[in-house]
C-alpha cells in the first residue's frame, strides 16, 4: 500500500511542479518582453532559470534533507536529457530549430565551460564551500555578462530606429515607461509559482527516496533518471512549444541557460550549505557524457547554424544508449 501512495505522491508533485514552473515562467517572460529584453537572453535567463528551478528545488532539499546523490543525480541526469532528449526531441518534431551565432558562440560556451568546472571540482573530491563560492561568482560574471550584452543591443536597435527613421528615443524613459507597465498579477503570479515550486519539490525528493529505499535503488539512480526527466518536464514544454513557433534562439537558449543555472546554483548553492559527496561513476561516466553531449550538439549546431531532424535523432539515439549503458551495464 506504501508504495502506491509514494508514487501517488510522486504524480501529484510532479503535476504541482509544472504547473507552479508555467505560472512563474510565463509571468517572468512577460515582464521580460515587457522590459524589452531579447529573445536568447530571455531564454538564457528567465525561461532557463524558472524552467531549471524544479532542479535546483529538488537538490536544495534533497541536500537539506540529507539525500545529496539525489539531488546531484537530479542535476547530472537533468543537464543530459536536456540536451541529448528535450533538442533532440523538439528538432524530430519541429523538423529544424535554427540558431544565432553569437548566442551560440557565447551561451553555448558557458555552457560547455560550467561542465567542465562541474568534472575539475570532482575530481578533487566531495563538492564544498570553496567550490560552492567559485560556481555561484561565475554566474554571477555570466549573469553581469547577459546584462551588458543586451544594453548594447538595446543601443543598437535604437541607433538603427534612428538611422532609418530619423527618430530620437531616450532608452532609460522607454524602459521607465514599460517598467511601468508591468501589472502586480504578473508579481503575484511569480511569488505563487515559486510557493508552488517549493512545495512540489519536497513532496518530489520525498517520494523518490521512498520509491528508492522500497526497491533498493540507489539514490544517484533515481536523480538521474526519474527525478531528472520528471523535474525536466518545464523546460520541454518551453523548448519545443518554442521551437513549433519557430522562437528558435528562445528554444535553444532555454536548454543551454539552463544547464548552466542547474550546475552553477543547482549544485552551487546546495554546496554552500554542506558537503556534496562525490559518486566514482558519476565522475567517470555520468559527468563525461554531459561534457560529451554538450560538444555534439555544438558540433551539430555549428555546422549549418541549426539542428535538423537527422540531427535530433542522432542525439536522442546518445541519450537512449547512455540510459542503456548507466542501468544495466554500470547499474
Amino acid at each position: 500500500m506504501s508504495i502506491f501512495i509514494l508514487i501517488g505522491i510522486l504524480i501529484v508533485s510532479l503535476i504541482i511542479v509544472i504547473k507552479a514552473a508555467d505560472i512563474f515562467v510565463d509571468n517572468l517572460v512577460e515582464v521580460g518582453a515587457l522590459l524589452g529584453i531579447s529573445q536568447i537572453i530571455l531564454g538564457v535567463t528567465a525561461a532557463a532559470i524558472g524552467t531549471s528551478l524544479p532542479e535546483f528545488g529538488s537538490a536544495v532539499i534533497a541536500s537539506l534533507s540529507g539525500s545529496v546523490d539525489i539531488g546531484v543525480g537530479t542535476v547530472i541526469g537533468s543537464n543530459i536529457w536536456n540536451i541529448a532528449g528535450i533538442l533532440g526531441i523538439s528538432a524530430i518534431v519541429a523538423g529544424v530549430i535554427k540558431s544565432d551565432v553569437k548566442g551560440i558562440n557565447r551561451d553555448g560556451a558557458i555552457t560547455l565551460a560550467t561542465a567542465v568546472i562541474l568534472i575539475f571540482f570532482m575530481f578533487l573530491g566531495d563538492i564544498g564551500k570553496i567550490a560552492a563560492i567559485v560556481m555561484i561568482a561565475v554566474y554571477v560574471i555570466y549573469l553581469r555578462t547577459l546584462i551588458k550584452a543586451q544594453k548594447e543591443e538595446a543601443k543598437s536597435d535604437k541607433k538603427e530606429v534612428e538611422e532609418k527613421f530619423g527618430l530620437k528615443e531616450d532608452i532609460g524613459e522607454k524602459s521607465g515607461s514599460k517598467l511601468k507597465s508591468i501589472r502586480p498579477k504578473n508579481i503575484i503570479g511569480i511569488l505563487i509559482g515559486f510557493a508552488g515550486l517549493v512545495v512540489g519539490c519536497r513532496l518530489l525528493v520525498y517520494s523518490g527516496v521512498g520509491i528508492g529505499e522500497i526497491y533498493n535503488i540507489p539514490e544517484i539512480i533515481m536523480g538521474l533518471f526519474v527525478l531528472a526527466i520528471g523535474t525536466s518536464i518545464p523546460e520541454l514544454v518551453v523548448t519545443l512549444s518554442s521551437a513549433m513557433k519557430g522562437l528558435h534562439d528562445l528554444s535553444i537558449g532555454t536548454v543551454l541557460g539552463s544547464n548552466t543555472f542547474n550546475i552553477l546554483i543547482g549544485i552551487g548553492v546546495p554546496a554552500l550549505i554542506l558537503n556534496v559527496p562525490v559518486d566514482p561513476i558519476s565522475l567517470y561516466f555520468d559527468a563525461p557524457v554531459m561534457i560529451f553531449v554538450t560538444v555534439l550538439v555544438l558540433l551539430l549546431i555549428k555546422k549549418d547554424m541549426k539542428l535538423t531532424r537527422l540531427n535530433g535523432l542522432i542525439l536522442l539515439a546518445t541519450y537512449i544508449a547512455y540510459a542503456a549503458i548507466r542501468l544495466f551495464v554500470l547499474g
